[in-house]
């Protein structure tokens, strides 16, 4: 989250991914650092017990949404997940 707002703080677009387990912990750190509209793209949680292969395939889930939101024209629901 950090380096999200990082990026949103320059202007540049930013998309935070984080696994569901880590979810509500980036909204929370989000809104604590003042970022609150930077919603995070989740995806399904664990990661590190996957292969490479498992690990694109979740990845390719949430391309769309982060092309999206890079481009400014995701509409955001801060109730979804």
């Amino acid at each position: 989250m950090h380096d999200g707002i990082a990026f949103k703080t320059l202007g540049l677009p930013a998309a935070v991914v984080v696994t569901t387990a880590f979810a509500s912990e980036a909204r929370l750190q989000s809104a604590a650092l003042g970022m609150r509209g930077l919603e995070p793209v989740v995806i399904t949680h664990p990661l590190s017990t996957l292969t490479d292969e498992d690990i694109d395939s979740r990845a390719g889930e949430v391309t769309e949404q982060a092309v999206q939101i890079w481009l400014g024209t995701q509409d955001r629901n801060t109730d979804a997940i």
